[in-house]
């Protein structure tokens, strides 16, 4: 039997035990992982100012760092914020459990009896940065899932993720499930990310969280199975029947209630057609908002407020009040320049032309294409599944928003009675 490749000693041990915790995890009854979610939402709650302190260390530091306000937006914690990750715990206790879940079967003519049922990975291991909500999500979501899970959260957020790890284990060793379940690597900084993408035999899925040179460094140096998340470079097309107030809400809601965030609109394109009519409503509301707008020539024609676009501003993700504003003749232009430049995460069309609808959701290839939405419900709780794993982009295993069903693989039972094959 081949043997795992071996990582550096340093995190041997860690990845073992996560191991260990897995193999208990798995045959853990759902009352069990249950009740450890619930301690885990209960810890949250009951140790607010302990995280929240941490996390102002955590912001000075990256402040002082030259973070950007978008990363800064994202690593901040407040008494809201805590308190939504804390539902999200309790959410997730209240799903279906996905362990166990038959999802076909069949008898063979021999009367062998088959069903494919959901099983756990085992362990993931988790590379993310300035994200502390990512710690939360993913534990909760591991631990009702069956799974290990192995963390590396940054040096950004390392003060906050230490006392949310710890929050974690306390929960999980509080209804006598193994501490190991959830662990930290942060101590061991880039070498022992380094280290986890190249654990194979101990690591059995990887996923990547945050800007596109992280997921790019992650894709390509793992020596372990990956499951990519994307950045967002978003688009919403104003087609030529675009109702103007909904084109007004949507876009200021897609670019302004969370800016910092890979669903929030950064590229607005509108039909020739309907420009002089939806645009300035549109953009005069994104520039009340303090949105800096991007446009081509024909937009400031129109609009001499916006700024020049750049060639690069198309592909941007800007994660901050910028958004980039093109004029297409057409819904077939329009649809190839979300080719061209979409990072296959979240696209939507604000039309009144059926046809024009249906023609964009079967030729748009994202993960969640969207019919005159905000493209900020593409999210694991809007979803209904509690808390999120990531917004998958790729095509294999798992697409869009990833919960509890995204971090379970298969397999088959077979069921006989002395059959021999012929």
């Amino acid at each position: 039997m081949l043997q795992p490749v071996l990582p550096d000693v340093q995190l041997t041990p860690i990845l073992e035990s996560a191991r260990s915790a897995s193999i208990v995890l798995a045959s853990a009854p759902t009352a069990l992982k249950n009740a450890a979610l619930g301690a885990l939402a209960d810890h949250l709650r009951a140790h607010v100012e302990s995280i929240l302190e941490a996390n102002r260390d955590d912001l000075a530091t990256g402040a002082e760092n030259g973070l950007t306000a978008g990363l800064l937006d994202r690593l901040a914690l407040d008494e809201s914020r805590v308190a939504a990750l804390a539902d999200a715990v309790a959410q997730v206790a209240l799903l279906t459990d996905p362990v166990g879940e038959v999802v076909r079967g069949s008898t063979m003519p021999n009367a062998i009896k088959l069903s494919q049922v959901r099983v756990p990975f085992g362990v993931i291991g988790v590379i993310y940065e300035a994200r502390p909500n990512v710690t939360v999500d993913l534990a909760a979501l591991a631990l009702k899932s069956g799974n290990a899970v192995v963390l590396r959260g940054g040096s950004a957020a390392e003060n906050t993720n230490r006392v949310l790890v710890a929050l974690v284990q306390d929960a999980i060793a509080s209804v006598g499930l193994p501490r190991e379940a959830v662990q930290t690597i942060d101590p061991f900084g880039r070498a022992g990310a380094t280290e986890l993408m190249q654990a194979r035999g101990y690591v059995d899925v990887l996923i990547p969280r945050g800007s596109a040179n992280l997921i790019n460094t992650v894709v390509t140096q793992a020596k372990v199975p990956v499951i990519e998340t994307g950045s967002g470079v978003v688009h919403i097309f104003l087609d030529e029947s675009a109702n103007e107030q909904w084109a007004i809400d949507i876009v200021h809601n897609s670019k302004v209630q969370r800016p910092s965030v890979c669903n929030a609109l950064e590229t607005l394109l509108v039909h020739r057609a309907a420009a002089a009519r939806v645009l300035p409503g549109v953009l005069d509301r994104l520039r009340e908002s303090g949105v800096t707008l991007h446009a081509d020539a024909r937009v400031r024609a129109l609009y001499p407020a916006a700024v020049a676009a750049t060639d690069e501003d198309w592909s941007t993700e800007y994660m901050s009040l910028d958004v980039s504003v093109g004029i297409v003749d057409s819904l077939e232009e329009a649809i190839a320049h979300i080719r061209r430049y979409s990072t296959g995460h979240t696209e939507s069309i604000i039309t009144n032309d059926l046809g024009n609808a249906e023609r964009f959701l079967n030729e748009v290839d994202s993960a969640s294409v969207m019919v005159n939405a905000s493209t900020r419900f593409t999210d694991g709780a809007e979803f209904g599944f509690g808390a999120e794993v990531g917004i998958s982009t790729q095509k294999l295993h798992a697409r869009g928003p990833m919960g509890l069903t995204e971090l379970t693989s298969t397999k088959w039972i077979v069921r006989g009675s002395g059959q021999v094959r012929a």
